[in-house]
């Protein structure tokens, strides 16, 4: 991170000019203040699981759609070897996503789809990560990604409005997820990031502010008993 700015600045006996050095450090300082929170941001949602030995009222295909999308946006701003501030939180949500994911197979019925899909991703998300792929279809798949992350919040809210509950589903994590699409915008904006990484965070901003508006109008609510869905 960059200082000399302020310290020529005050050097110089002069204040730090807004743009050319305030706001591009906070943006430095918000992004990797981001990456710290995203270390443990669903570690929340992984402790409840394993506490209640439960996946009550969490839509798997939500939780599967995420691990998808955070993998592709990890590979394209690798590809694009954005600054590390910028996108350093995928990195920890990549590997949470699929820690969380391999809980709720644990402790949901067996069933053969569930190897089908693991293996598939294993196979996919190497090539993806090493960059194997045409830039003008990395762009194209980059931007598919954002369908990918609006309807992957889609099944949870569905399953929260038919539940009248938010289950098993961690407040801690969600105001985390809700926080951090903000901030994220900020940093987007400033670090002049691809006008496809924008679009992406105001559509989180969207789906994320409905969740929280969910833990809020059923805060009072009991998780009803629903049966867990393969």
């Amino acid at each position: 991170m960059d200082l000399s700015c302020i310290s020529e600045s005050l050097g110089s006996k002069e204040l730090p000019s807004l743009n050319g050095c305030l706001l591009p450090l906070l943006s430095k300082l918000i992004g990797y203040s981001i990456i710290a929170t995203s270390t443990v941001c669903k570690v929340p949602q992984i402790y409840l699981i394993l506490k209640n030995k439960s996946i009550e009222g969490l839509s798997i295909p939500s939780f599967e759609l995420e691990v998808i999308g955070f993998t592709i946006a990890l590979a394209y701003c690798m590809f694009n070897q954005l600054a590390f501030s910028a996108y350093g939180e995928l990195v920890f949500l990549v590997i949470q996503s699929i820690i969380q994911v391999a809980l709720m197979y644990y402790y949901s019925p067996p069933g053969i789809s569930k190897w089908l899909k693991s293996g598939l991703y294993c196979a996919i998300a190497p090539v993806l990560m090493a960059g194997n792929l045409d830039p003008v279809l990395f762009e194209t798949l980059y931007a598919s990604q954002h369908a990918i992350f609006l309807v992957s919040k889609i099944p949870q809210i569905k399953e929260n409005f038919q539940n009248k509950s938010t289950g098993q589903l961690s407040f801690v994590t969600n105001f985390l997820n809700f926080g951090g699409v903000f901030a994220r915008l900020f940093t987007s904006l400033q670090e002049k990031a691809p006008i496809s990484m924008v679009v992406g965070c105001l559509l989180g901003i969207i789906t994320n502010t409905i969740i929280m508006w969910q833990f809020l109008i059923y805060r009072e609510s009991q998780p009803k008993k629903t049966r867990k869905v393969d």
